[in-house]
């Protein structure tokens, strides 16, 4: 008989331990065992447990990473009152918006409930299955009611997305627009089209933001919204104004900003006229906004424009909030989504805005000029710096403001776990880009008229990661960074044409190094007119700290300048490369996959030291298998046969490093597999995290197929034992291969170029 014991039961099923946010794991259901710890006997423990403790919920299900979207159909879209079936698409991908931006699982339920007490009795009935309520698509005046109700009556973070995403998403605008345009929110007017409970939320936020109420007119859809309308509610009859107008246009007089959130075309462009110079109008009317943008334009070029749209620049889109809002509400268990978390999120977009914009995102929408401005006062939906910004500052909100129920007390890990949700192991770059900021040093770029480079050079800069140095024609980077948006204040720019001095003065300290190797002073001056020379001399003389290259040219020819002016360390009788894999069970290291072709069981034990010292510079240790083909002498052959000699020596040179083989990838990555055949490896407890391959098409194969096929991020390659920091990128290499390969050259050159 299969005997359960109740604390493995409780292992489980613990799914957030105590005073950690982790990511959700999959539990294996594959014996027996697995079964009767998953469900019945096994099962009854957690439930013994959350019955003692209601808080245990959390610890032993998935209820703190779950929300339900909520919707009764009668406000889809532009639709109207359809229906809960009809309303289900929406609200099914909602709920992959939350899975794909937050990593929050979702039920989507449609309620077939237009009675609010039915509504509210239904939704409060829920709670117990779910860490937060997304509220969609339902209509106004019932809405707020429902809203209002349910929070008091609901200890879980709730939030009608149609009220507040429109106003979190679209308060950024205003604030980053105004402080463009040099206007004061507190002066402004502001006229508004559509009263529903969208324009409500937002008009709600904007005094909050210091709108003032007397500078509002709200237009409906039967006219001016005053003290003589008696058929609205009491939230829409707050903003009744005294202003003795009636109409659009007489509203419009002077008037700073437009906010549409009504119908098509309702806006005409006679109107825009009437505004004061530099109008704010937001047209978020979808499909069709309340004025065409082409049209806004070309009536008033001074116009900052937003829409619903994508085709058009600042397009307000929900998502932008809402799961960044409850990602945060949900990590410190929020009892609600007050103003102040609200606000926080208004805020922190805001200032996202301001930040360089990512080459990833670049890439998302084919366009390298994105930057703070008129056309950029929000950041793009697929920015992926949007967790690591709204979800902090939603979090710190909810426990500054007292409704939090955990703390967070390490923000750095916080960060790397969110992206964790997501897919993305930062923690290793993380670490290495911090050492870089204690101490930045200066870095060469020697290939630097390239958009890539340039972008990367101003991250580095902007992020205290190192003070770079851009070789090439100035007038040409600059012409790219111009094009492109890119700020290079503070970036030296080198054009080693233009200086006949120290070309000649690097030509003549080489030629003193290579005069027994075949270069004269005449080629020594010839080859200081390349950049890759050129760069290698200044990390050589003192110039710079480190380099970077490689970007533009294959390895070979990039790596051959800096093993002539640079050449291996003391001790290093040949130099070796190493990647890093980084996956959701990363980081490995895979080594030798660029410099050495075949090396000999000898040179193995070479790169396996280097190799050994590097993992530690990434704060691992090593646990390294020498691949082939074969496990522990099961074939024979000249590549088995050396990686068991190159083993045997290492094991010899190096007793306290951890080094096995050879053997198999597939059984150095599978520690269970290792114990089960081979009980015997000193890696069968954990497996291996570093591989040293028998050449170089191995290793390059292996690293080329995770990458493009196994879903891996690569960072490298590493160059390992040169005597000075100098660092070869991919061919190629996106801007983020490039900033990552500039924060380990800064930490190489911190340590002296001894590290690697």
């Amino acid at each position: 008989m299969l005997k359960i014991n109740p604390q493995d039961a409780l292992d489980y099923h613990e799914l957030s331990p105590q005073g950690k946010i982790e990511v959700v794991p999959t539990k294996p259901v594959s014996t027996q065992l697995d079964l009767a710890l998953a469900y019945s006997p096994g099962v009854a423990e957690p439930c013994k447990a959350i019955a003692k403790n209601p808080d245990d919920v959390y610890k032993y299900t998935a209820k703190g990473n779950l929300v339900a979207v909520i919707s009764n159909g009668t406000a889809v879209l532009g639709l109207g009152n359809i229906g809960p079936a009809a309303s289900k698409p929406v609200m099914e991908g909602k709920g992959v918006l939350f899975k794909k931006f937050a990593g929050i699982d979702c039920f989507d339920i449609e309620i077939d409930a237009e009675d609010p007490d039915e509504f509210i009795r239904i939704v409060k009935a829920l709670e117990p299955t779910f860490g937060g309520i997304n509220l969609e698509d339902i209509k106004a005046p019932e809405c707020f009611r429902i809203e209002t109700e349910l929070r008091d009556k609901m200890n879980i973070p709730l939030m009608h997305d149609d009220q507040h995403g429109t106003a979190i998403i679209t308060s950024a605008a205003l604030l980053n627009a105004l402080e463009i345009v040099g206007k004061k929110v507190d002066e402004v007017k502001l006229v508004v089209s559509g009263a529903g409970a969208a324009a409500v939320s937002c008009l709600r936020l904007y005094l909050e933001l210091g709108v003032k109420l007397e500078n509002v007119v709200v237009f409906d859809k039967d006219g001016i919204i005053n003290a003589g309308r008696t058929n609205l509610a009491d939230m829409q009859m707050r903003f009744a104004t005294a202003r003795p107008v009636t109409t659009m246009a007489e509203a419009l007089e002077g008037a700073d900003v437009f906010l549409g959130l009504s119908a098509a075309n309702v806006l005409p462009a006679e109107l825009l006229l009437k505004m004061a110079d530099n109008p704010i109008v937001f047209a978020l009317a979808n499909p069709d906004p309340e004025i065409a943008y082409d049209l806004a334009m070309s009536t008033r070029p001074d116009l900052i424009m937003a829409t619903g749209r994508s085709d058009h620049p600042n397009q307000v889109n929900n998502v932008l909030g809402f799961p960044y809002i409850f990602r945060g509400a949900l990590d410190v268990r929020a009892t609600e989504i007050n103003e102040a978390m609200k606000l926080a999120a208004v805020h922190a977009l805001a200032e996202l805005s301001k930040e360089p914009v990512p080459d990833m995102v670049n890439k998302a929408y084919g366009d390298n000029t994105l930057a703070f401005g008129r056309t950029y006062l929000i950041p793009k939906p697929l920015d992926p710096r949007l967790i690591t910004t709204l979800s902090p500052a939603v979090a710190k909100a909810a426990m500054a403001s007292g409704v939090a129920r955990r703390d967070i007390t390490d923000w750095a890990a916080y960060e790397d776990e969110l992206r964790a949700r997501l897919g993305v192991n930062q923690k290793l770059m993380n670490r290495i880009t911090s050492a870089a900021r204690s101490g930045p040093r200066r870095v060469v770029f020697a290939e630097a008229d390239n958009y890539k480079i340039i972008k990367a050079a101003q991250i580095v800069r902007d992020e205290n990661i190192a003070h770079p140095i851009l070789l090439g024609p100035v007038d040409r980077i600059q012409a790219i960074a111009h094009e492109n948006n890119i700020d290079l204040e503070g970036c030296e720019i080198v054009d080693i044409l233009q200086d006949d001095a120290k070309r000649h003065e690097y030509a003549e300290l080489f030629y003193q190094k290579r005069q027994r190797r075949g270069i004269t002073l005449y080629e020594g001056k010839r080859l200081m007119r390349e950049r890759n020379y050129f760069a290698a001399m200044m990390v050589e003389t003192g110039a710079a700290d480190a380099c970077i290259t490689g970007f533009t040219k294959d390895y070979g020819k990039s790596i051959v300048p800096a093993l002539q002016v640079i050449g291996p360390a003391e001790g290093v009788s040949r130099v070796a490369s190493m990647y890093i894999i980084q996956n959701r069970r990363g980081p490995f290291f895979f080594a030798d996959t660029t410099v050495n072709i075949n090396p000999s069981a000898e040179e193995l034990v070479g790169i396996i030291g280097l190799t050994a010292r590097a993992v530690r510079f990434f704060d691992a240790e090593p646990r390294i298998a020498a691949i082939s083909y074969s496990n522990f002498g099961s074939n024979s052959g000249v590549l088995p046969d050396k990686m068991r000699t190159a083993t045997a020596l290492a094991k010899a040179k190096y007793p306290d490093l951890l080094i096995d083989g050879e053997m198999q990838a597939n059984v150095a990555l599978n520690p269970e597999l290792l114990r089960e055949q081979y009980g015997f490896s000193p890696l069968a407890e954990k497996g291996a995290n570093t591989l040293v391959f028998p050449n170089v098409e191995s290793g390059n194969i292996a690293y080329k197929v995770l990458q493009e096929i196994g879903g891996a991020e690569v960072i490298g390659p590493v160059l390992m034992g040169m005597r000075k920091p100098i660092h070869i990128l991919q061919l190629g290499a996106s801007v983020r291969e490039i900033v990552n390969m500039t924060a380990i050259a800064v930490v190489d050159a911190q340590r002296g170029g001894k590290a690697l």
